[in-house]
């Protein structure tokens, strides 16, 4: 069983072969998958939130280094579908592990292996060639016993099912502990090749996605536990406004905030409108810190009547 410990140092990069490829972490929902991919990448551009299923779109965050790039494919969680909208996301993921050169599956280090775990583990059995790295995430969260004890039940799982984990490493994305651990031995799982993006690149996701994606994690804060499948958002237009000095720019972006019942307005737009404008303060700051540029942000709550389960609701919002 190959474990690496938390004291272990990265290993000294030799003078070996460029190497670029895809990396996908998958896990249930709520494993870290997000709060791992944007410290990897040393920026935030998949959106975190403690509500389970809020990653909807295949966010690739990218790793530069000397020797290597590695790019980070983000899945939604899969899990049982309920839904239209459920079932499609599971095709995202399965769709998605065929294609990376390496899956990381993150099962958090303060919560026992469950069903959920296992269901992805017997999933994950089935795909022969691609190499799998266990990533236990949250080890700030546990002492070094309960830590020891997931590592060893993790190692246990991949025996049942018949896994080999290419390794097993313990991290904590939030406290930064061994997160370029986990780099240094994804790198040599990639094949040898050039770079498949250029040097600054963060994310291939369109700008207007990544806008949508922050406007919906800062109104999925705080709402009741029945309304964050319920929300989707769709950037109508993004433009520059005209009659602006050079140096003083200001870009008009148009959203709309979609929810499946009437009775859920009144949950985002909160008493006096005060939710939906604290919702617009606090993505505004996120999108021009994404952006760099001052943004007026204009927003609407709509009501597209049980969207998740209307496929062609679900194709119009994008899914």
């Amino acid at each position: 069983m190959s474990v690496r410990s938390q004291s272990s140092e990265p290993s000294e990069t030799s003078e070996a072969a460029h190497r670029a490829g895809f990396a996908c972490f998958v896990g249930r929902p709520n494993a870290g998958k997000s709060t791992l991919t944007n410290a990897l990448v040393g920026q935030k551009v998949a959106i975190t939130s403690n509500r389970p299923q809020t990653t909807r779109h295949t966010v690739r965050g990218i790793v530069h280094r000397p020797d290597a790039q590695l790019i980070l494919v983000d899945t939604p969680g899969l899990h049982k579908p309920r839904t239209l909208l459920g079932e499609r996301l599971n095709d995202v993921v399965r769709t998605t592990w065929a294609e990376v050169d390496v899956i990381g599956f993150c099962l958090p280090a303060d919560e026992k292996l469950g069903p959920g775990d296992r269901f992805i583990a017997k999933e994950l059995a089935g795909i022969k060639k691609t190499p799998k790295v266990a990533v236990v995430t949250k080890t700030d969260l546990v002492d070094a016993k309960t830590l020891a004890e997931q590592l060893i039940a993790v190692d246990r799982l991949g025996q049942e099912l018949g896994i080999t984990w290419a390794e097993i490493v313990p991290v904590s994305a939030t406290a930064g502990q061994q997160v370029d651990l986990l780099a240094d031995l994804l790198v040599p799982l990639l094949p040898e090749g050039p770079a498949l993006y250029p040097e600054g690149d963060l994310t291939d996701e369109p700008e207007q996605v990544m806008v949508a994606e922050l406007i919906r994690e800062a109104a999925l804060e705080g709402v009741r536990d029945e309304l964050p499948h319920s929300i989707a958002v769709v950037v109508e237009e993004m433009l520059p406004r005209e009659d602006r000095p050079a140096d003083r720019p200001l870009l008009d972006i148009h959203a709309n905030v979609f929810i499946e019942r009437p009775s859920q307005k009144g949950i985002i737009i909160g008493p006096k409108g005060k939710r939906l404008k604290d919702v617009g303060i606090k993505s505004r700051q996120q999108i021009e810190a994404l952006l760099g540029t001052p943004v007026f942000l204009d927003l609407h709550v709509k009501v597209a009547k049980d969207w998740q389960r209307d496929p062609k609701q679900l194709r119009r919002l994008g899914f």
